[in-house]
């Protein structure tokens, strides 16, 4: 098996009203663990780097490597994407692109929506060249990623439709009250903004910071259209607790093999859970 784009296991997800996770990857077990995962639950699954993370985990080349790999050694036959996350740049997505990556995302969020459609136009331009698919942003995701704390801003049902119109992505990311990081008190969607958008624009949309999202408001919002759902924080602290709790247990082991490898198995059981929740457990293509 290959790395694939988005497009087909997306279209497939939203008409099927599940979602396909998107899982952060932090080094190699993290793609073992999650490939692993993937694999014994029959299910598509979409792995990312993010783009703060690109020189940590050595380089788009090495990052595509390591993900074909690894996808080799285990025997991987379910659908797989590898995806840039959170670029801010087009030249780091037509890098990720010629590197191998079967998927973008273009965060020009931050931007006037005139200067997001624009660079997202040149990122979408070069990738479908590729046959890569394309996610854009409109709004704010808030909370903290890789460092950067941000304010939640609903995206704009009108500049959605322009992004996604003009450019031609494939999948958007609307934010429209989910946090990257840890919630405080029960997260606030807004399903009537989601239900405008998702008509309006007729792609899949992408939920990020699904981390702590309560179970139901996770499936209406994959019945309104969202067929990606990002995670990073539930596995990272799944991953920390279990290896502080085997050195907690265990003060004098030194191999890292042993200590790594409680680490791995919580995110093997972590992810084989969320598959579960978006319901995409059993859809891999045959």
């Amino acid at each position: 098996m290959t790395l694939i784009s988005m497009t087909d296991m997306l279209q497939r997800a939203q008409a099927g009203k599940y979602a396909v996770g998107q899982f952060n990857i932090n080094g190699l077990l993290w793609v073992q663990a999650i490939l692993q995962a993937a694999e014994t639950s029959k299910s598509p699954v979409i792995l990312a780097a993010s783009d703060r993370l690109i020189d940590y985990l050595g380089g788009f080349k090495t990052i595509v490597a390591m993900v074909n790999s690894i996808m080799e050694e285990q025997r991987v036959t379910v659908p797989v994407a590898l995806h840039l996350d959170h670029s801010s740049t087009v030249s780091h997505c037509k890098l990720a692109i010629d590197a191998g990556f079967s998927s973008v995302m273009y965060d020009g969020s931050h931007e006037p929506i005139e200067v997001n459609i624009q660079n997202t136009k040149q990122v979408t331009a070069y990738a479908h060249k590729h046959g890569v698919t394309v996610e854009a942003e409109v709004g704010t995701v808030g909370g903290m990623e890789d460092g950067l704390v941000g304010g939640i801003r609903y995206a704009d049902l009108n500049e959605c439709v322009r992004l996604v119109h003009e450019t031609g992505i494939d999948a958007l990311a609307a934010a429209l009250g989910s946090v990257h990081g840890k919630y405080h008190g029960e997260p606030k969607l807004g399903f009537r903004e989601m239900k405008e958008i998702a008509e309006a624009v007729q792609v899949p949309l992408v939920l990020h910071g699904a981390s702590g999202i309560p179970a139901h408001q996770l499936h209406h919002a994959i019945e309104l259209g969202h067929a990606k759902v990002n995670y990073n924080t539930e596995l990272l602290t799944s991953w920390a607790a279990a290896v502080q709790t085997f050195m907690q247990f265990n003060p004098t082991v030194y191999e890292p093999r042993a200590m790594m490898t409680p680490g791995k198995n919580a995110l093997v059981t972590k992810v084989t859970e969320l598959l579960q929740l978006l319901g995409s457990t059993g859809k891999a293509k045959s």
